[in-house]
């Protein structure tokens, strides 16, 4: 970088002032600032297609944890942060590296600061991390490296890994290495994963989603022949319950 020469003093010249025009003055009212309302949370809709990539790559980080949300707090190296207010920003070593990630996508702070503000999330505050924030930052990851609407088809290929692993390590490019050099799942065991995982999403999904479907009663047939005692006392029944008198 060339840092510049002190500049020399100059000797002061007295030049011609243009002449200033009038300042127009705002009315007290207009001249306040009025304070932006914040930036409308952008949501990501959560299909069975999406949640089985989110849970692929939480499988892949080491923050799959048998599905349950203490994947959400698992930082860098495996120990749990104690509260998810906020991105932990702490650097955590292993014998082999150091690093701030943190959250079942093991987000770097940056990353997370940029994600988050994209999204209009707030930073900090209660469950400013939370899991539910945490998957839609994800998403929004996914879509910026450009392959959201691939991951929408349904089917976790070569080329999608290969598109996502400059966001996540453990992610294979197509040459089979990761991205950064760091220790990198095997394609087959993120498909295997991913194929049971999508279709078990997508068998929960269909069962809640499942209308039942009551049968209509087929008409009784009418009772002959009417005048009989049966088919009167079965009329009665159909008006209402018969009295038991006094």
């Amino acid at each position: 970088m060339v840092i510049p020469a002190p500049l020399r003093s100059q000797p002061q010249q007295r030049q011609a002032q243009p002449q200033q025009q009038p300042t127009q003055v705002l009315p007290h009212s207009l001249a306040l600032s009025v304070p932006l309302p914040p930036p409308t949370a952008r949501v990501f809709a959560l299909t069975p297609e999406r949640r089985a990539l989110l849970n692929t790559i939480r499988f892949a980080e080491g923050t799959w944890a048998g599905g349950h949300d203490k994947g959400y707090r698992i930082m860098f190296g495996g120990s749990l942060m104690a509260s998810l207010d906020r991105h932990p920003n702490r650097v955590n070593r292993t014998a082999r590296y150091a690093s701030a990630a943190a959250g079942a996508y093991q987000f770097m702070p940056p990353t997370w600061a940029m994600a988050s503000r994209a999204i209009g999330f707030r930073l900090h505050g209660p469950n400013a991390f939370g899991p539910a924030v945490q998957d839609q930052a994800a998403i929004y990851l996914i879509q910026r490296r450009g392959v959201l609407q691939l991951a929408d088809q349904g089917q976790f290929t070569p080329y999608l890994a290969h598109r996502l692993a400059p966001e996540w390590a453990s992610f294979p490019t197509l040459a089979g290495h990761s991205f950064y050099g760091q220790p990198v799942k095997r394609f087959h065991e993120l498909r295997r994963f991913y194929e049971q995982n999508l279709s078990e999403l997508r068998a929960q999904y269909a069962l809640n989603n499942t209308v039942a479907v009551v049968p209509e009663t087929p008409p009784k047939p009418p009772c002959l022949p009417a005048d009989s005692l049966r088919c009167q006392l079965e009329a009665l029944d159909e008006i209402g319950p018969r009295s038991t008198g006094v």
